[in-house]
């Protein structure tokens, strides 16, 4: 029986399968995995940096031998949370939908660790690091982009388990893969599913996301490992199909009336999803909708930063002293 209690570290889900969960699951807390059959194992996903991966591994290989020496590294999606450990992988097979490999290649995580420069940014450069900069060590972070690529599907063996890799995206990312171990009714979504978090849509369309939402439910699985928060099963998935439902329905009433993306993502009613952290996410996902539904939404990710700080400040410090 799986242990689903939601604790840091390494959980057993039982039959050569594991979760490596971090609390709270917000900002940079991203989950990770582990399968194993017949002394082969499979990582899913690194870490918010080197020193994380490492406790990880450590862990990985005191409680399954096997794991001393990881064969192969599936890389979900391009999202730092999930890549900065890849170099402590260097000489395994790191296998990635070709998308979300280019966007690891091109990547400079020296960015990340240049404190002064985020400092001169402005609403964007605060929001980031309230969120992820002065909570992670970037330092000491080899770019260390996947060796092996693939466009939609690829079926890998682990021991005498069958896994397959399917690209869902894009969605929150330009690629989105999900791991799945039929064997063990098991699914690692990487970031297509945020369990009791609100997620947040880089690339988009909605509408993908909710097809592989569909996708998931369809899949013969019974535990479902997220990209952040606890390990579930299907009802979580049908929770985030219905949060972007919701979304879609409410910024197209919006667009409809006349609102701009950032006024319409301070106007919508989050009642529903009281439990859920990250709440900010909600400015991303109604432009997101907004471009979806034709409108014009000009700005990149440091825009949608500033917004996203903007309404912290506004929904959770409506007061500051």
């Amino acid at each position: 029986m799986a242990d689903w209690r939601y604790t840091h570290g390494l959980h057993d889900l039982g039959g050569g399968t594991w979760a490596w969960l971090q609390p709270d699951g917000g900002w940079g807390w991203s989950n990770a995995g582990l399968i194993e059959s017949e002394g082969e194992t499979l990582l899913v996903d690194t870490l918010m940096g080197v020193g994380l991966t490492q406790g990880m591994l450590a862990a990985m290989k005191a409680a399954v031998p096997a794991a001393a020496e990881i064969g192969r590294l599936v890389n979900t999606h391009s999202n730092v949370d999930h890549t900065l450990g890849n170099q402590l992988l260097a000489g395994s097979e790191i296998i990635a939908a070709r998308a979300t490999a280019e966007a690891i290649a091109a990547f400079n995580p020296a960015e990340l660790a240049d404190v002064a420069a985020w400092e001169q940014r402005g609403e964007a450069g605060d929001f980031f690091l309230e969120t992820m900069g002065r909570r992670f060590d970037f330092t000491g972070v080899i770019p260390t982009p996947p060796n092996r690529t693939f466009e939609h599907e690829l079926e890998l063996t682990v021991g005498a388990k069958t896994v397959r890799l399917t690209n869902l995206g894009p969605a929150h990312t330009e690629a989105d893969t999900i791991v799945f171990s039929p064997d063990d009714r098991t699914v690692f979504t990487g970031d297509l599913l945020f369990n009791e978090g609100h997620p947040i849509v880089w690339d988009g369309p909605i509408s993908n996301w909710i097809a592989a939402c569909d996708h998931i439910l369809a899949l013969d699985v019974e535990t479902v490992v997220p990209g952040h928060g606890a390990v579930t099963g299907k009802a979580a998935v049908r929770n985030l199909k219905g949060y972007f439902d919701y979304v879609m329905a409410q910024s197209k009433a919006r667009l409809d009336a006349g609102m701009g993306w950032e006024e319409a993502a301070n106007d919508v009613s989050l009642d529903g999803f009281a439990g859920w952290g990250e709440r900010e996410r909600i400015v991303a996902n109604v432009r997101a909708a907004y471009r979806d539904l034709g409108a014009d939404v000009r700005g990149g990710v440091g825009g949608v930063f500033a917004a996203m700080q903007r309404y912290r400040r506004a929904h959770d410090h409506p007061h500051p002293h």
